[in-house]
Parts: structure tokens; sequence; C-alpha cells
């Protein structure tokens, strides 16, 4: 019986920060693949990385950004590649940075936006991220989150 292949090689990473006691997410505008759509910070687990890991480095690659407080978000994000006929899998984490810190983008983005919960469920193209930022939401902004969550990255 013929089989999906599911594949876990990449990270998705919501930043986030308080500014004025409200929360705003962190969108790129693409400029490789999915030219012109606003995304979170995604990219490839390299040889030796941990998907935490990977998650920091394209955080600092694609925003010049560092986490105050960082996270698992305890969620996947998951799609279905038709060009691959595959299930992509990606663990989901959430940094806290500061709100005065500057984005640098690379090359991989053309513009950034910092925004509400509910303009970046309207603002990005697929389902998936929507569910990601309404966890995001419930979990990390609507209560605490738990404890466990947090991981320490020096």
């Amino acid at each position: 019986m013929p089989e999906i292949p599911i594949r876990a090689f990449i990270i998705s990473l919501v930043a986030m920060r308080q500014v004025a006691g409200r929360p705003e997410v962190l969108l790129l505008k693409r400029t490789d693949t999915l030219v012109g759509e606003w995304c979170q910070v995604a990219g490839k687990i390299e040889e030796g990385e941990t998907a935490w890991q990977a998650a920091l480095r394209e955080l600092h690659e694609e925003t010049g950004l560092t986490p105050t407080t960082f996270y698992s978000a305890d969620i996947c994000e998951q799609f279905y590649e038709p060009d691959r006929d595959a299930i992509t899998m990606a663990p989901v984490f959430l940094a806290y940075v500061d709100p005065q810190a500057t984005v640098t983008l690379n090359a991989e983005h053309s513009d950034h936006r910092w925004v509400s919960i509910a303009e970046a469920i309207d603002m990005v193209p697929f389902g998936g991220q929507r569910r990601v930022l309404r966890w995001i939401e419930d979990e990390f902004i609507n209560r605490s989150p738990s404890k466990h969550l947090l991981i320490e990255h020096g």
C-alpha cells in the first residue's frame, strides 16, 4: 500500500513583542518562495542542529532579533505539499523580543510589520498559519504559558 511520507525538516517561529500592554506579532513579506506573502519566520534545520537551535538561528538570520524569552509553542504547523506528495511538519516556537529592538531583514524578505494577532490572521495565506496564531493567542496571550515550555537559550 502506498504511503505519503511525513517530513520534519523545518521550523516555524512566531516573534512577539508587547507595546503599550498589547501583544504584536512580526510578519515578514517573502521575496523567494511564496513571493509577496506575509509569513512568520521559518527555515530549514541544518546538520547538527536541534529544532530549537534552528529557530534561534533563523530568527537572527531573517530579522536580526534575539529573544528575551523563548518557548516551544507546543504545536506543529503541518501542511501537504502536492509537488512532493508529502506532509511537512514544523515544530513551532515563540520568541518574545524587546519592543525597542530593530528588525533587520535579510534578502528573503522585502518588508516587515508588527501587527495584532487578529491582523496577522487576516494577512497570512494558509489555514495552518492561522491555526498556529490562534493557538499562540490561546496559550501565550490569554493564559500564562507552562513553565515546562520555556527553553533556556543562553
